[in-house]
């Protein structure tokens, strides 16, 4: 069976890429996978992780599957036991990773897909990346805390605009409302994202650690 991510270790940077055909669906298997390649990075003493598509989407959504089943954490905290998270569980599991997160979009990151992306520390885009909470569209609205991370990031008025309305937005849109840390023309997204990367490698991180506790709420 292909692997949903690979890592690739550049120095201290892992940069994992999501590769769950078609479309980065986030459901159990692909956060098994993410929550996989994220302990393997740590292992391997990475100071910061950047997690981006190698598909033509970051990711249109989530895998329905997500909200009835439970995925496996293997930690080396639990003497090797697996335990198992929800969807909400891996987004809590990804906000308080002692190690800093970089979320690199390109084309549609909706749903699902943007609800991933929020759970990240820093998000770059590329400016023709269509960035949406869609789930009205489905009859639901975000499930996994979608709708209080935009309210920290943007204010209740614009989270409920973009959870009531299921837009997709343009990423200069979203950095100027605050959604997003970054847009930058597609061709120059790997390298801004590996240049933000390597400068939270660079940093502190056990401070880095303690800034992104003190920040979760």
């Amino acid at each position: 069976e292909d692997a949903l991510i690979t890592r690739e270790q550049r120095g201290n940077i892992s940069v994992l890429t999501m590769v769950y055909r078609p479309y980065n669906l986030l459901g159990p298997k692909l956060i098994n996978a993410i929550v996989e390649q994220i302990e393997a990075a740590r292992d391997a003493g990475s100071r910061a992780i950047v997690l981006r598509s190698g598909l033509r989407h970051f990711s249109a959504g989530a895998d329905l599957d997500i909200f009835d089943k439970r995925v496996e954490q293997g930690s080396g905290d639990t003497g090797g036991e697996n335990r198992r998270l929800s969807g909400v569980e891996f987004l809590r599991f990804m906000e308080l990773l002692p190690i800093p997160l970089i979320a690199s979009i390109h084309g549609v990151c909706l749903g699902g897909g943007l609800e991933l992306a929020l759970s990240c520390d820093y998000i770059i885009a590329a400016s023709s990346a269509k960035i949406g909470s869609v789930e009205a569209t489905l009859g639901l609205h975000p499930l996994l805390g979608g709708i209080q991370r935009q309210v920290q990031r943007i204010g209740a008025l614009r989270a409920k605009e973009m959870s009531m309305l299921a837009r997709r937005y343009d990423a200069p849109t979203l950095e100027k409302w605050g959604l997003i840390n970054l847009a930058v023309p597609e061709e120059s997204l790997e390298k801004a994202t590996m240049a933000i990367a390597e400068e939270f490698a660079q940093g502190p991180t056990l401070a880095h650690a303690a800034t992104k506790e003190l920040a979760y709420i």
